[in-house]
């Protein structure tokens, strides 16, 4: 059993920043890609950043250079580092793990930017 908790969503007005996290427990040490995706309202959940095993990162065209994803010391343990916000930017944030055994989710965090 998996289990993925994500934290870190809020209001923020246009400009400011957010740090998500994801936490990771359960019966899986290691997967071999964390990432976060997010869903706006009447829209395709869309990957926004992942992290591979070995810490190769890939980021959606629309937050590069204002998105980080990072790994914690623990390694199932991963932030996104969202900074210079937009309201484009709005929608449910989630978590998603990839194990040999399958795909895990979070429950997903809301992140609301104001104009």
């Amino acid at each position: 059993q998996v289990q993925l908790v994500e934290s870190g969503g809020g209001l923020v007005q246009a400009g400011g920043s957010l740090r998500l996290s994801c936490a990771a427990s359960g019966t899986i040490f290691s997967f071999n890609v964390m990432g976060w995706y997010r869903q706006a309202p009447g829209k395709q959940r869309e990957l926004v950043a992942h992290i591979t095993r070995d810490d190769s990162t890939y980021y959606a065209d629309s937050v590069k250079g204002r998105f980080t994803i990072s790994r914690g010391h623990a390694k199932n343990t991963i932030y996104l580092q969202m900074n210079s916000l937009k309201p484009e930017d709005t929608g449910v944030y989630y978590c998603k793990a990839r194990h040999t055994s399958g795909d895990y989710w979070g429950q997903g965090t809301q992140v609301t930017v104001s104009s």
